[in-house]
């Protein structure tokens, strides 16, 4: 016995309702592996990564329309198996109107988590691609940060170099007062001598001591000065 809706009797809404789920199977099974196909990893790729090939929207959105159509027609066939009059045929009918719903709910549970994988892998392109443009960014800011630095170390090494050469200056400066003043006594010993031999007076004799002590006192002022100025420039460079 048959039961029609609308024209169309309850066996064949279920049939046509059964070749409408194998093609939404096929859909969804196609719309996994073309998600689980291998894609780029680089960041220029990160537009290709949302949908994970190019026919996933589509194949998807026709699987949502047949599950659609299911569901229409298991609302349908719902109503007709209540107006069985026969209860071995009622329950028949209910069994098979809701396995089907249940494996349409299956199918749509699917593609909800297909959706949400998709709009995952979207947002995780987009910040891939952000991060790229910010990392290109930050990058010449980077350089110059590091630029500044081979300059400041440049700069610091220039110092060091004229600190040093004022050092060696100085040392050779001293060293220049310190033959200075030996050979001012050598010669004082020998004026002594000349002078003890051809007996000059003894205020002669005071005048070069105090020569002497005058040349003394300028020898250890130009070493100070010369000490100072060292100290004061290293300073400066510092």
């Amino acid at each position: 016995m048959e039961y029609s809706g609308g024209g169309a009797t309850l066996s064949e809404m279920y049939q046509s309702a059964r070749r409408l789920l194998l093609s939404a199977r096929d859909g969804v099974a196609r719309v996994e592996r073309l998600a689980s196909a291998p894609t780029s990893s680089s960041y220029s790729s990160a537009p290709l990564v949302g949908g994970g090939a190019a026919g996933d929207p589509a194949v998807a959105e026709e699987v949502r329309r047949e599950v659609a159509q299911i569901q229409g027609l298991c609302a349908q066939m719902d109503r007709l198996w209540r107006s069985i009059p026969a209860k071995g045929q009622r329950d028949l009918w209910k069994r098979k109107v809701e396995q089907l719903s249940e494996e349409v709910d299956s199918l749509k549970e699917t593609l909800d988590k297909y959706s949400l994988r998709q709009k995952k892998r979207i947002l995780e392109a987009k910040e891939r691609a952000e991060l790229f443009e910010r990392a290109n960014g930050e990058s010449s800011h980077v350089l110059r940060i590091f630029d500044d630095e081979a300059q400041a170390k440049q700069s610091a090494r220039n110092s060091s170099r004229m600190l040093e050469e004022a050092y060696e200056t100085g040392v050779a400066i001293l060293h220049k007062y310190a033959d200075q003043r030996d050979r001012l006594k050598s010669a004082q010993r020998k004026a002594l001598d000349v002078l003890n031999t051809v007996g000059l007076s003894n205020s002669v004799l005071k005048l070069i001591e105090r020569r002497h002590r005058v040349d003394k006192w300028i020898a250890n002022a130009g070493m100070i000065t010369t000490v100072v100025v060292m100290i004061a420039f290293w300073r400066l460079t510092h």
